[in-house]
């Protein structure tokens, strides 16, 4: 037949009719010349009558248009329609962007028809179908870009290098990928549009920003692309393959774009630009951008890393699908099992593998790299046959339900009906013989892509799709999600594809990223298993934004599924702990360890295990990072063992404590060698440290502070220390602890072990940081205020000289049980109470150290208790405040139901707090309504409201109590 005979004369199909007397009643409507309506032109509209609504209307609303296409060959037709397109841009010097819009509509809603016709009728081949959509897009691109450049040029913004030529040497640069860059665009496809600018030749006016002029530029090319007006719409545009969409502008310098792709390109990324063509803008500029990327898409060896990640991209697609059954109804031919994404899979990642040393394998067509790939002798000329004869199967169906509502869909109908109608649309004479080839085709390209795949590693989930790749959210992994108990799936989407742009430090290097590939679809499904799946998934994510690196935690958690589970636990109920995990993750090993549970807590055992964790360090810097992961690990443990119910808060508290008296020990032991080495000793010199608050009262919470005290002693008449660089004594002592101080706390690159307050000495933050035994005792004996002396209620040697400490704790007890008047002592603690209720408020009733009748209230009732009585009972001294209380009752200095209730609330608010400190990030007292549900179910209630009712009933009980106990 002749190929350039009229469109008529070569058709040789037509759907099979559903409903014969409805088309035929459609078709009466519409007049024609007489004699047109020959038999296979006939039965052609009868068809499109029937089941396409879109192309129907197209007929019915011009039917004239119809009979110029038919008695036209179809190839002429379309070089009209695209030449027509090209130049609908550049009209006049200053452009009428209404009316440029509605020509290009126009011309499209006539392009459209034609290609559908020239497709059912049997006419054009599949790939003359997608050649001729794929010039039209092309064309309709590069009228939009004259058109804006054009316009730009009439503002004044931009210098036209050719009036007659806006685009070329413009600076822009408008790469087609996906299906339109290779020339295989679909019917009803969006376009993947990447726009990037070269603002070294890009002739603006002087002055003007590049960047906001090419993304408004690029936004107006979209507008007047995709805007549907009463003519339609020409294309929809989807700028999202650029680089990390979701923070870029719409339009990137060339500068940024190789930036990216050489640091964070991303192997789906590689294989999208298989396909990339320089289509629009300054074409010439496109290709040598396209050539500069190269190594980034073409590997020099064999690169097989590439295929462990289309391994990880196919299993998020497939992760549960978990069968082989291919239900027809509802099947999607482009995603689904034996689909269209399969094929192209099949080539692309054996492009990405090999096409570094084989440049014949670089093509972008996926058709005639099937053959390449024979050549080459990767795949036998079976599997190039049975897998075109698929993929041209699949692709026409695709076209075919595009067709009928001018929709992008690859949806089979679910409906019975709908289906059957369909099958009748796309040729077939039953809905059998339909589902008959599409299960051919599907099962034939299943085989071939599972022998591809078959030594594939599974690390999938097993409860629906997970699919992070590409830009877009997949509506199958939403659906799963959601199933997954994620309340905002689409940000969760958003998140994990942020990770994989590298919008995260600790997930930036191409290895981190390909663990995280694999990783993704299991640690979904673990997080989606905690209390809070988006909670665990937003810390996981600021904890990927503080993290260097990410590579040693994610493999841990690739390799092991209790691991990966704990840690999901700890995310979505122990923020804190999760961190400390990030930054350290072999901590993890600590819990599946057969000792987790033997939660010794005496100094001798904590010592033992401290010492054996910090080894031996080879210098100061060394200790100082050794310390640090020591210490993480074991706060870890302890927290950890809290959460198990291991551990008590109670019990926790205490060896919170004895951690941080080991590690202060250690300190000065490590920081006293080296001094003294250099300054030589002090005759008779001794030093200790005092531990006051949380720390001296064994309550300390994984993130409490260190309250310290430092006490040195020496002989008067020689102060002078003995060594190569002598020191005064008392000098000595205070550079001593200036640098015990700075080892646990200066920052180093494993973080920091404490933040210690100095500010307890005699003097507060006034004095020496160091300060003398004797004024020590004279400070205490005459110038300290009443507060003073309730701090060292709670005042215990932490480290240090034995003797010294002995002294020390002798002579606080002598000051802490001195005679005094209890309605003194009871005014003054009220006083002080009003002082630091005045000066330092509360944040609100979860603030339960200082909110009225909190903890504060309690410990300063405990003090009064201790002050006023502690002469006449030396027994209340060394105690801690709940045993106050109950000593009291006994010594009858307080009611048993006061002791009592004072008792419960401390106990409460104390667990409370040990709680808070780990399950929520920043301040405790300002806990979300999540952070809240976590620690009402810590503390056995079934919802927050619970808990913080119980809290203001307790609070409101106490500060009555303290009211009326102190006046």
């Amino acid at each position: 037949m002749n190929p350039q005979g009229s469109l008529r004369a070569r058709l040789t199909r037509a759907p099979v009719l559903s409903d014969p007397e409805a088309a035929a009643a459609r078709l009466a409507d519409v007049a024609f010349p007489d004699g047109f309506l020959d038999p296979p032109l006939r039965a052609l509209l009868l068809g499109i009558a029937d089941h396409s609504p879109f192309l129907w209307q197209l007929v019915a609303r011009a039917p004239e248009r119809l009979v110029a296409l038919m008695e036209q060959a179809p190839e002429v037709s379309n070089a009209d329609l695209v030449a027509r397109q090209r130049d609908a841009g550049r009209t006049a010097a200053e452009p009428d962007l209404p009316a440029i819009a509605a020509v290009l509509r126009q011309n499209r809603a006539e392009h459209a028809l034609l290609v559908a016709l020239a497709d059912i009728g049997g006419v054009w081949p599949l790939a003359t179908v997608t050649a001729a959509l794929s010039d039209f897009a092309d064309a309709s691109v590069r009228a939009a870009a004259d058109a804006m450049l054009l316009q730009a040029a009439a503002a004044g913004r931009f210098v036209l290098p050719d009036a007659t030529d806006p685009q070329t040497g413009s600076g822009l640069i408008v790469l087609a990928l996906g299906k339109h860059g290779a020339g295989e665009l679909n019917y009803s496809s969006d376009i993947d549009l990447v726009v990037f600018f070269d603002p070294e030749t890009a002739p603006l006016k002087p002055g003007l920003e590049p960047t906001p002029f090419f993304t408004k530029l690029a936004q107006g090319m979209a507008k007047l692309l995709q805007e549907r007006t009463a003519d339609g719409y020409v294309h929809r545009v989807d700028y999202r393959l650029r680089p990390d969409p979701g923070s870029t502008p719409t339009a990137l310098s060339l500068n940024s774009a190789y930036l990216y792709y050489e640091t964070l390109g991303q192997n789906w990324e590689r294989a999208a630009y298989i396909k990339a063509r320089a289509m629009a803008g300054d074409i010439p500029a496109g290709e040598r951008f396209l050539a500069d990327l190269k190594p980034f898409v073409w590997r020099k060896y064999f690169d097989f890393a590439s295929i462990a990640d289309v391994h990880a991209m196919k299993r998020q697609i497939h992760a549960v699908r978990g069968h082989d059954t291919i239900a027809v109804a509802g099947h999607d031919i482009k995603l689904g099992r034996g689909g269209i994404r399969e094929i192209e899979f099949f080539v692309q990642t054996q492009q990405l593998v090999f096409g570094g040393r084989r440049p014949d394998l670089r093509g972008r067509g996926t058709v005639a790299m099937l053959s390449g790939l024979v050549a080459d002798g990767w795949i036998d000329a079976e599997a190039r046959d049975e897998l075109t004869a698929a993929y041209d199967f699949l692709r026409t169906i695709e076209h075919r339900l595009q067709m009928v509502r001018d929709e992008q869909t690859q949806r089979l109908p679910a409906d019975a009906a709908e289906l059957d109608g369909f099958a009748r649309f796309a040729g077939f004479a039953t809905l059998g013989a339909f589902e008959a080839a599409l299960l051919h085709h599907a099962r034939r390209v299943q085989a071939h892509y599972a022998l591809l795949f078959e030594a594939e590693p599974d690390l999938s989930s097993a409860v629906g799709d997970l699919v992070f790749s590409g830009t877009g959210d997949d509506p199958a992994t939403l659906a799963t999600l959601a199933k997954l108990g994620f309340r905002n799936p689409e940000q969760a989407a958003e998140t994990v594809r942020g990770w994989h742009f590298g919008r995260r430090p600790a997930v930036r290097t191409a290895r981190t990223r390909e663990v995280l590939t694999e990783l993704v679809p299991a640690l979904m499904q673990a997080l989606g298993g905690t209390a809070e799946p988006d909670t665990a998934l937003d810390t996981l994510d600021r904890a990927f934004g503080r993290m260097p690196a990410a590579l040693e935690l994610l493999t841990i958690l690739k390799s092991n599924e209790r691991l990966r589970l704990l840690f999901a636990d700890l995310l979505g109920t122990a923020p804190r702990l999760a961190e400390t995990v990030s930054f350290s993750p072999h901590v993890l090993d600590a819990v599946i360890d057969r000792d987790f549970a033997d939660a010794a807590i005496d100094p001798e055992s904590i010592g033992a295990h401290y010492r054996a964790l910090l080894g031996r360090p080879s210098d100061h810097e060394d200790f100082l990072d050794r310390s640090r992961d020591a210490a993480r690990q074991m706060r870890f443990l302890t927290g950890a063992r809290l959460l198990s119910g291991i551990l008590s808060p109670v019990e926790a508290g205490r060896a919170y404590a004895v951690i941080a008296d080991t590690v202060v020990a250690s300190a000065l032991a490590q920081v006293s060698d080296a001094f003294f080495a250099d300054h030589g000793a002090v005759p008779n010199g001794r030093l200790a440290i005092l531990g006051l608050g949380r720390l001296g009262a064994w309550q300390l919470t994984a993130d409490s502070d260190l309250d310290l005290v430092v006490v040195y002693d020496f002989d008067n008449d020689d102060r002078m220390s003995a060594g190569p660089k002598p020191l005064d004594a008392a000098v000595a002592y205070n550079r001593l602890t200036q640098r015990v101080v700075a080892a646990l706390t200066v920052p180093t690159r494993r973080g920091h072990l404490y933040e210690v307050d100095l500010r307890l000495r005699p003097g507060g933050g006034q004095g020496p940081v160091a300060v003398q035994v004797r004024s020590f005792r004279a400070y205490h004996d005459g110038e300290a205020d009443l507060w003073e002396h309730m701090a060292l209620t709670r005042a215990r040697v932490v480290a240090g000289d034995a003797g010294l400490g002995a002294d020390l704790n002798a002579l606080i007890r002598t000051i802490v049980a001195q005679p005094r008047e209890v309605a003194d002592v009871n005014r003054a603690v009220r006083a002080m109470r009003d002082v630091v209720e005045s000066e330092k408020g509360y944040s609100g009733p979860l603030d339960l150290k200082l909110a009225p009748g909190g903890l504060l209230d309690l410990d300063f009732l405990a003090q009064a208790l201790v002050l006023g009585h502690g002469s006449r009972h030396p027994g209340l001294v060394d105690l801690n405040a709940v045993e106050v209380f109950a000593y009291a009752a006994n010594a009858e200095l307080l009611a048993t139901d006061a002791a009592e209730r004072l008792a419960g609330a401390y106990r409460l608010f104390d667990d409370v707090i040990h709680w808070q400190r780990l399950m929520v990030e920043g301040d405790p007292a300002q806990a979300s309504t999540v952070a809240m549900t976590r620690l009402a179910v810590a503390m056995g209630l079934p919802e927050a409201g619970r808990l913080a009712a119980l809290l203001d009933e307790r609070r409101a009980d106490i500060r009555t109590l303290f009211d009326r106990l102190l006046g």
